[in-house]
C-alpha cells in the first residue's frame, strides 16, 4: 500500500510539473488572434480548427490533453510569417466536444483528413507533437496523397517506441491526477462541456495504456520527407528512434551514398515537455526542412 502511494504521488508529480511548465510558456507567448477559426464536420463530431497567416499550408495536431494554445502558442506567430497555419483540436480536445466515439488514431487521421476538405486543402505539411505525431504518422499512411512534408517531434508509431518508465506510466495513470492542474484549467476555459472534463480524461488513459503499433512496413513505405525532432531524454528509446530513421532511408554515410530526403535532430538536454517550449529551436529545424 506505502509503495502504491508513493508511486501514484510520483505519477501525479509528474503530470503537475509537465503542465505547469506548459502553463509557464504561454506566459511569454506572442498573443496572436486567427484570421478564422469554426467548427468542420468529421465522422459525426464537430472538430474545432483555427486559421493563421498565409501561404503553402501546414496542420499542427497538439499532444495529449492539450489545446491548441497550450501546444502551439509560441510556434504559430513564428510559422504564420510565411505559412498558412490551421491548427486542430483532436476529439474531446479544447472546444472540440467530447464524444462517445471510439478513440482510434486512424478514426483521428480521418477527421484531419474532412477537416482539410472542409477548408478545401488538397495537401499539407503535416507537424504531430507526442500523441499528435502518432496521428501524423496515421495519416501518412493512409492518405499518403494529401501529405507533403512530415513533422514528428517527441513521437513514436509503436509503444515500444517509448522507454518502458514511460508505458509503466501510461498504465498507472488516473484522472484524479490532473485534478486542478493547468490542462484542467484550460479545458474548463475553452471546452463546449466542462462536465465531460472526467469522461474525457478516462477516454484518453484507456487509449495511452492500449499497446500500439502502426507497422515498420508502413512507415518503410511512406514516400513523403520526414523531420523528426527529438529531446535528448524525452522518454523515446533512441535505440528504436534509429531503427525509425533507418526505416525512412536516413543513417546513411552522407558522402558516399546520396543525403536522404528526412532528417533526425535530437535536442540536448531537454525532456518530453520543455522540448516544446525551444520555440526557436524547433522553429529553425522546421523552417529550414519546409524550405
Amino acid at each position: 500500500m506505502k509503495n502504491l502511494f508513493r508511486t501514484n504521488t510520483r505519477l501525479k508529480s509528474i503530470v503537475l510539473i509537465a503542465t505547469i511548465m506548459t502553463a509557464a510558456s504561454l506566459s511569454n507567448a506572442q498573443q496572436m488572434k486567427p484570421v478564422s477559426s469554426g467548427y468542420a464536420p468529421a465522422n459525426g463530431i464537430k472538430v474545432y480548427y483555427e486559421v493563421y497567416g498565409e501561404g503553402k499550408p501546414i496542420v499542427l495536431l497538439h499532444g495529449a490533453y492539450y489545446t491548441i494554445e497550450m501546444n502551439w502558442g509560441q510556434l504559430i506567430p513564428e510559422l504564420a510569417k510565411k505559412r498558412k497555419v490551421i491548427a486542430i483540436e483532436m476529439q474531446g480536445h479544447g472546444h472540440t466536444p467530447y464524444s462517445d466515439r471510439k478513440l482510434s488514431r486512424a478514426t483521428l487521421a480521418s477527421d484531419v483528413e474532412q477537416v482539410m476538405d472542409y477548408l478545401k486543402i488538397d495537401s499539407a505539411d503535416i507537424a504531430g507533437y507526442s500523441f499528435g505525431g502518432q496521428v501524423a504518422y496515421q495519416f501518412a499512411i493512409k492518405s499518403p496523397k494529401r501529405l507533403r512534408k512530415l513533422i514528428i517531434i517527441s513521437s513514436v508509431y509503436k509503444s515500444d517506441g517509448w522507454v518502458p518508465e514511460v508505458n509503466s506510466v501510461f498504465k498507472k495513470m488516473k484522472p484524479e491526477f490532473f485534478a486542478n492542474s493547468p490542462m484542467q484549467a484550460a479545458y474548463d476555459a475553452v471546452a463546449p462541456d466542462k462536465t465531460k472534463w472526467t469522461k474525457f480524461l478516462e477516454q484518453m488513459i484507456a487509449s495511452a495504456g492500449e499497446p500500439f503499433n502502426l507497422g515498420d512496413d508502413n512507415i518503410a513505405k511512406i514516400t513523403s520527407p520526414v523531420l523528426i525532432i527529438s529531446g535528448d531524454n524525452d522518454g523515446m528509446d533512441k535505440i528504436e528512434l534509429a531503427k525509425t530513421y533507418k526505416l525512412l532511408g536516413g543513417g546513411v554515410a552522407a558522402g558516399l551514398q546520396p543525403v536522404p530526403k528526412s532528417r533526425l535532430a535530437i535536442v540536448p538536454n531537454q525532456s518530453h515537455v520543455s522540448l516544446m517550449n525551444q520555440t526557436r529551436v524547433i522553429f529553425d529545424y522546421v523552417d529550414s526542412f519546409l524550405e
